[in-house]
């Protein structure tokens, strides 16, 4: 890999250009103007929305590919010696982007390898934005998204116009990414590769830690070292002491804390969590600021709300121009999100994945729940790493939940060792709920739903993977009129 990445002129090209870190990086520098090509083996709708904005996109991913970039050497007529012509061909080869997903046998990477190409992992290209930018970087196990949406969000309806990379779509924005005229970027700064330490952003968040990805983690110590060089590379740090080990292991710069007697910069008093939002009083160092209205739910997304007003005071906004960018904003598709009701069902999709998400995200629709209404959790575990690691906190974790269906596990690329199975955490889930039931595929899950959905249930689809596919079929049959019979 090599170490500088060029925003001179050369184009870049993507190796799963589709991804929503990949793609958002692409967006950027397409937006600002650079050559930018990419690779997909499945085209969708942010590829396509690439190609709008003047991306190639190839849908395959092979060498030939980069025959595209091969160039044309010059001839010795240019007046140029052999030297000159090699290096006026090779500056015309692409920079090559990866992320951890990309093999190294990929055939489409092994041709940049013999090309000679600049190659480059995705975090160094967002490493390279963020130090070209006045930049707020959001890192923590959960809540990135989120909180990395709500400031974007609030600088741009404070009419700062950031630059915008997130690991979700946000309507406000139609995607992933934009790109603004002013000096800001906000970014979600991922910690799963091991890569957040390679960012040095003017501001840094951190929502919470913890382990969450024991494929490149074997314990929660070395999750903290990571954290912790980032933490030395913010120029400002904030962070959530209501996480113990954001509290005992960093020492950041601004904290909040949901709770008034932690003596944090900001709190929040006279909290309300309604079905229809949350509000609550927030203090700055023990001056009350003005009333939060939000129309997300629950204590998370109330405690990833102080952190952008945190930040927001820190960019010299006013609590009014927060509180009112933070009023109207509605969340990053799959974060809670709303996909319809049909006959009388409601459905929801949530990328919940680890055992503490699901908590939370089930505790937000217990609060939506009307009484007598049944909270329908179906979800789909997401890696085998992760499910053996945390068995126990996941059974543990859908208390909150009336019914639960799960289905087998998204392997994301990993190997089946055969350690553990979907229908394995159903039996450990079932020790602690009743009320579950097993479903390995996906077309197993949407006849369950068929025929066990009842009028009135909260259906909430939990994971990483693509168990969210099912809901439009499900919606679309239970729309259906029901057949005659004779």
């Amino acid at each position: 890999m090599q170490n500088s990445v060029d925003f001179s002129g050369r184009p870049f090209h993507f190796i799963g250009v589709g991804g929503i870190g990949m793609s958002a990086l692409a967006h950027v520098l397409a937006q600002r103007n650079f050559p930018v090509s990419g690779s997909d083996l499945r085209p969708n709708h942010i590829t396509r929305r690439l190609e709008s904005i003047g991306a190639h996109i190839f849908s395959k991913q092979e060498a030939s590919n980069l025959e595209f970039f091969k160039p044309d050497f010059p001839s010795h007529e240019s007046g140029l010696n052999t030297q000159e012509l090699l290096n006026s061909a090779v500056e015309k080869l692409p920079q090559v982007i990866c992320s951890t997903a990309i093999n190294p046998n990929n055939l489409e990477y092994k041709a940049a390898l013999e090309l000679n190409c600049p190659i480059f992992h995705r975090s160094d290209v967002l490493a390279a934005l963020i130090a070209d930018y006045h930049s707020i970087a959001v890192a923590g196990t959960h809540g990135k998204t989120t909180t990395s949406s709500m400031i974007g969000y609030m600088l741009l309806e404070a009419g700062l116009d950031p630059t915008i990379l997130v690991g979700g779509e946000v309507d406000a924005w139609a995607g992933n990414a934009r790109l603004g005229q002013s000096r800001y970027l906000v970014a979600e700064a991922d910690e799963s590769d091991g890569s957040l330490v390679k960012h040095t952003p003017e501001i840094g968040i951190i929502t919470n830690i913890e382990l969450d990805h024991p494929d490149h983690y074997e314990t929660l110590d070395e999750v903290v070292e990571i954290f912790q060089t980032f933490a030395r590379g913010c120029k400002t740090l904030v962070g959530s002491i209501d996480c113990q080990t954001v509290r005992d292991r960093l020492k950041p710069t601004i904290v909040y804390s949901l709770y008034s007697d932690t003596n944090a910069d900001y709190t929040v008093t006279n909290i309300d969590y309604r079905a229809d939002g949350t509000t609550a009083l927030v203090w700055e160092r023990g001056k009350s600021l003005g009333v939060l209205n939000l129309r997300l739910l629950s204590k998370h997304n109330l405690s990833n709300a102080l952190a952008a007003v945190a930040v927001g005071r820190l960019l010299g906004l006013e609590f009014g121009e927060i509180a009112k960018g933070l009023s109207t904003f509605e969340g990053a598709r799959r974060r809670f999100e709303f996909r319809g009701e049909a006959n009388g069902i409601t459905f929801i999709d949530d990328y919940a994945h680890h055992p503490s998400e699901i908590r939370a995200t089930l505790a937000a629709a217990r609060l939506q729940a009307r009484p007598g209404q049944r909270v329908v959790a179906i979800f789909q575990p997401h890696r085998y790493s992760r499910t053996l690691t945390f068995l126990e906190e996941f059974a543990e974790s859908f208390s909150y939940a009336d019914l639960v269906v799960l289905t087998d596990i998204y392997s994301a690329g990993e190997p089946n060792l055969g350690q553990i199975s979907g229908e394995k955490l159903a039996d450990e889930v079932a020790k602690h709920n009743s009320q579950v039931t097993y479903q390995p595929t996906l077309n197993a899950v949407y006849e369950y739903l068929l025929q066990s959905l009842r009028r009135g249930d909260l259906a909430l689809f939990l994971g990483a993977g693509n168990l969210n596919q099912v809901i439009p079929d499900v919606m679309a049959t239970l729309c259906q009129p029901a057949q005659a019979t004779s």
